[in-house]
């Protein structure tokens, strides 16, 4: 087709991001009954989705024919006092990947860069080449760890944004209160620190409070999401948290009524429902323990996660999520970050981890592991 001539350059050089494969999908492939596979691959909710957010989904249906609030005041407001911060201070998305995406519309360019760790969230990556920017990786500390200082150091005049990802995706690491506050005094006030916090709510250690420097009115945003904690993924809503004037620029290219009705009542609900997050909290902590017994009863290397999954070094990892798909159990690669010798695995149910467990177990019996 002569138009795909004209695609935008930068864009047609990027590599899709490839998401955790659907339960029918493996089953199509490998002639599996879907009812028996195990899907631990996209870190989702261990208990399914909120029951207080299923109860609102059910009673909002009968308004699904209107446009939802495209302010999300009701969300906004909940947040708002939740947080200690105004109303302003606050942007909404579907997920909060949609305003990773806000943040590159608004700030990257051809001539601006970024700063990033190596194996972060390879998201970063691809919307800074959509975008024609420059993305300066900085190369990890022992154990997988964010080098923060290095990232200062990496920061040229044109860099526009740093991505911190705590706990990181895909390695589950944790960078502490202290690294983060000798980082932000480094940091130069014209350049945006992007603090990527899916998994705080849901944190198997001592989560840093970045909302102290939003609120301090550093040069910085904050952004969570109801996908992990609350169960919300297949919904799709998100936000961010920074100084007004800056929420201000970034809802510039944010499109009408991006966070649907359902998802926004559904999110207003699930902030209330505090056993749901405990118990989801005891079940990663269980797993934790189940994950790192077998690992070191197999002897496999692996990164102690304080978010919902687990980093296991197999050796050729895209070849060992082949076997264990055809076992039934899907799991993540993790080639996209630069990581051929591990597999990331979601903290499941107890039944889930289990046959994982038992899957594993038969690869090492018969010699694939």
């Amino acid at each position: 087709m002569k138009i795909l001539d004209k695609i935008n350059e930068p864009v047609s050089k990027v590599k899709p991001y490839q998401p955790g494969r659907p339960i029918e999908d493996v089953a199509r492939d490998f002639g599996l009954n879907a009812d028996d596979i195990v899907k631990i691959a996209s870190n989702e909710s261990v208990l399914g989705v909120s029951p207080l957010a299923q109860q609102a989904l059910v009673e909002c249906m009968a308004d699904l024919h209107r446009y939802p609030d495209a302010g999300a005041w009701e969300l906004r407001d909940k947040l708002a006092q939740k947080m200690s911060l105004d109303t302003d201070q606050f942007i909404f998305g579907a997920g909060s990947n949609e305003i990773l995406v806000f943040l590159a519309q608004v700030f990257l360019a051809p001539g601006k860069s970024v700063v990033a760790s190596a194996h972060a969230f390879v998201i970063y990556k691809i919307l800074t080449a959509m975008m024609g920017a420059d993305f300066i990786e900085v190369p990890v500390k022992d154990g997988l760890q964010h080098d923060l200082e290095a990232m200062v150091k990496a920061i040229t005049p044109e860099t526009s944004l740093v991505f911190v990802c705590n706990p990181n995706n895909p390695t589950g690491t944790l960078i502490s209160q202290e690294e983060i506050e000798t980082f932000m005094d480094q940091v130069p006030d014209d350049v945006l620190v992007v603090f990527d916090e899916a998994y705080a709510e849901i944190c198997l250690g001592e989560m840093p409070d970045t909302l102290s420097f939003v609120k301090k009115g550093k040069t910085c945003i904050v952004l969570r999401t109801f996908s992990k904690a609350y169960g919300l993924a297949g919904i799709r809503i998100g936000y961010g948290m920074a100084n007004a004037e800056l929420i201000s620029e970034l809802n510039k290219p944010r499109q009408p009524f991006n966070a649907n009705l359902a998802a926004q009542k559904m999110a207003v609900a699930a902030l209330d429902d505090e056993d749901f997050l405990e118990a989801s909290i005891k079940a990663y902590r269980d797993a934790k323990s189940y994950y790192q017994d077998l690992c070191k009863e197999m002897q496999l290397e692996y990164i102690p996660s304080y978010a919902n999954f687990i980093m296991i070094k197999t050796g050729n990892g895209a070849v060992i999520c082949n076997k264990l798909m055809a076992l039934g159990v899907i799991v993540r690669s993790l080639q996209p970050y630069l990581l051929d010798d591990w597999i990331r695995v979601s903290f499941g149910t107890e039944t889930e981890n289990q046959t994982f467990g038992k899957a594993i177990q038969t690869l090492r019996r018969n010699n694939e592991l």
